[in-house]
């Protein structure tokens, strides 16, 4: 990856353009990064340096912001050589589709894919899908909003060396698919029939009248549950 070198701009700043912005970078090539705008929000592009620290590799990561949080396709590089070791996609700053991992000699080693739960909405409904027949929907599942980015698809492992596949999970909202089509863990989630309820929100957006009673259930089944530590997908920014 081409170094930049970035001149800081502290303050509101004047020139044209750029009067509501209250920090930003200048690169070689003119182009504004890492924008902070006049409501202490980051902005746009950004380039965000992490230097070696206690053991730990440092990296550098490139990407764009909304309203200070990961939007869209962010990817990471080597400090040491700028190989890229890491590509995530963003939405409402959590991870959201497929994200891919490399070693640091650019070896693949694992691909994941994520849903990630809008924010605005108390549940949602996602279909779930035959493993053996990726395009037959055989049921849905609805689930309580945590606020979370939550497993959901394929993961896979590959040698990162000879580039094969060592290993393929599949995900539905974060329970395990089993080779059957059955879900780990179903006792945590409510699937429901197709033909069977209306939700009052789906992962569209389509807003229905009547909440269905299998929602209602879920709610009285899970109240008052200790919530459990996941990996939540979220950026940490």
């Amino acid at each position: 990856m081409k170094k930049l070198l970035l001149v800081l701009l502290l303050g509101f700043v004047t020139l044209p353009g750029f009067s509501q912005l209250k920090s930003y970078t200048l690169s070689v090539h003119g182009d504004t990064l890492n924008r902070v705008d006049a409501k202490g929000l980051k902005q746009g592009p950004w380039i965000i340096k992490v230097e070696n620290l206690r053991g730990e590799r440092g990296y550098e990561e490139e990407g764009y912001f909304q309203d200070d949080v990961k939007q869209g396709t962010w990817k990471r590089f080597s400090l040491e050589n700028g190989v890229k070791i890491a590509e995530e996609n963003y939405k409402w700053g959590k991870l959201h589709g497929k994200s891919k991992y490399y070693t640091y000699n650019g070896g693949l080693v694992r691909e994941e894919s994520w849903r990630a739960m809008d924010p605005g909405k108390k549940f949602d409904t996602v279909a779930l899908y035959d493993v053996n027949d990726p395009g037959k929907e055989i049921n849905r599942i609805v689930v309580k909003n945590e606020g979370l980015a939550v497993k959901h698809g394929k993961w896979v492992y590959y040698d990162p060396v000879e580039g094969v596949v060592v290993e393929t999970e599949t995900y539905a909202l974060n329970k395990l698919v089993n080779a059957d089509g059955s879900v780990t863990g179903e006792d945590e989630i409510k699937p429901i029939g197709l033909t069977k309820y209306t939700p009052t929100v789906d992962s569209l957006g389509k807003k229905n009248v009547a909440k269905p009673q299998a929602i209602m259930d879920f709610e009285k089944k899970n109240a008052g549950k200790k919530k459990v530590k996941v990996r939540d997908g979220s950026t940490g920014m």
